[in-house]
């Protein structure tokens, strides 16, 4: 009697099902940002000749049929969320690897886009400074506090994104007085960041179109939480529907106005931060000011969390063989952090900076990111329409829908960004091949350990 006491399993711990869809929702504005479309703005508008609104709508539609497959497919893998497990699993394990590999590119990329971004805003406070001084300054800024291990809490977070509220809150008020004060030169005013026949190019537009899906990448991230959401199957893919939609909605508006204040015709002191020039035009320099500093905390904290993104994602590569264990997969013993990681990406980041425009490194961001999205797409497709019983026409129609134009999007990058992913891609099934021996052995595996202290 005592031994059957004793030996008695202990119940499992599982994670705490705490979070409503509000929740949900809650964690993807903040970590897409409300102010997402702000520090794209000025490459967005020149890069479409002015259609930026259209731009970001366009890319709201491909987004939603993407977020759709997103929490379909988090229904079948609560505890996975990612795009290469999804394709690997119900597609071919070589797409997996291929997929995740794409993924690997936005990881990379991304402190690379946030060290530009933060280095052209702080040239704003000293304007007389050199462009490599901040890129080395934030290069070792972002670095030194990941490798002490520094995270920012959900209250930081919540505080962070409700200052950005109050201050587009402020931007929409000054930006109505603004555009309400001064004369117009034609009844088709309003209409103009919408359709301008003078300067719409299709090309134009769904190149504008292909970077403006930068505005909401992270909404898959939501798909991560499905071990702690309340009725996940319900409320993971609303969560995820209605994020895109909302940043959507709220990026329309910020770009529309922005463009009604500056239209295309007018050129930007500086592309890169454009937006804040926006601001200074309708309420004065304090507000340069207040909408630069805004944006360049928002940014240092999406650097930060990059960079160590980027390095969560090595180390698991690391530990499961895909790169060299000793290096990736280490862990430094005192602080817990992948200490090599977070140095490698850091330097990437710091040459990227150095020889990347910021409009290119978007686009070879989006390059990837557009290859994942297509394979969810894909494999929403195959698991709810080709391997199910009753073959229902939405589930035909919404992934094949996401994927087409997700491919049309990702065909409009610009050559150099097409190039630059191409050889990304060349090099990573290379090595793919290699250490698979032409993938008849067991490809690797991409996913990020959960219990991992990063």
């Amino acid at each position: 009697m005592g031994n059957s006491v004793s030996e008695a399993r202990p119940t499992e711990i599982g994670l705490k099902r705490s979070l409503r869809l509000w929740d949900l929702i809650l964690y993807g504005l903040i970590v897409i940002q409300p102010t997402a479309p702000m520090p794209l703005f000025g490459v967005l508008s020149s890069r479409g000749h002015g259609h930026a609104v259209t731009a970001i709508l366009l890319a709201m539609i491909a987004m939603l049929f993407t977020a759709i497959s997103y929490g379909r497919m988090a229904r079948v893998y609560p505890s996975a969320g990612s795009a290469f497990t999804y394709v690997g699993q119900e597609i071919n394990p070589a797409l997996g690897y291929v997929t995740g590999w794409s993924m690997a590119m936005d990881y990379m990329l991304n402190p690379v886009l946030c060290i530009i971004w933060c280095s052209k805003a702080a040239m704003n406070f000293a304007p007389g400074s050199h462009y490599w001084i901040w890129v080395i300054f934030f290069f070792v800024l972002f670095t030194s506090l990941n490798l002490l291990g520094i995270k920012s809490s959900a209250r930081i977070n919540e505080g962070l994104a409700a200052s950005m509220g109050i201050v587009i809150v402020i931007f929409f008020a000054a930006g109505a007085r603004y555009i309400f004060g001064h004369s117009h030169d034609s009844s088709y005013f309003f209409l103009r960041p919408f359709y301008d026949p003078q300067t719409f190019k299709l090309g134009s537009v769904l190149g504008g179109t292909s970077l403006a899906v930068l505005t909401y990448i992270g909404f898959d991230g939501i798909s991560t939480l499905s071990e702690e959401a309340e009725n996940p199957r319900r409320n993971i893919l609303l969560a995820t529907v209605l994020t895109c939609l909302v940043i959507g909605i709220l990026s329309a508006m910020e770009v529309y106005v922005a463009q009604l204040i500056w239209p295309v015709s007018q050129p930007f002191p500086d592309v890169d931060t454009a937006y804040v020039h926006v601001a200074g035009r309708v309420a004065g320099p304090w507000f340069f000011l207040a909408m630069n500093l805004t944006l360049l905390v928002a940014s240092v904290g999406s650097g930060m969390g990059a960079q160590v993104g980027a390095a969560r994602l090595l180390y698991g590569m690391g530990r499961s063989n895909a790169l060299p264990r000793s290096f990736f997969g280490a862990i430094d013993p005192v602080r817990r952090v992948p200490r090599n990681n977070v140095i490698f990406v850091g330097l990437v980041a710091l040459l990227g900076a150095f020889f990347l425009s910021y409009s290119l490194a978007a686009e070879m961001l989006n390059f990837g990111a557009l290859l994942a999205f297509m394979g969810v797409n894909a494999a929403a497709f195959v698991r709810y329409f080709v391997r199910a019983s009753a073959k229902r026409l939405a589930n035909l129609v919404m992934p094949i829908s996401g994927l087409t134009i997700c491919l049309l999007l990702w065909l409009n990058l610009s050559p150099a960004a097409m190039l630059a992913g191409v050889i990304w891609m060349a090099v990573g099934i290379a090595f793919g091949a290699w250490k698979t021996r032409g993938f008849r052995m067991d490809l690797i595996n991409f996913e990020i350990p959960s219990g991992a202290e990063i």
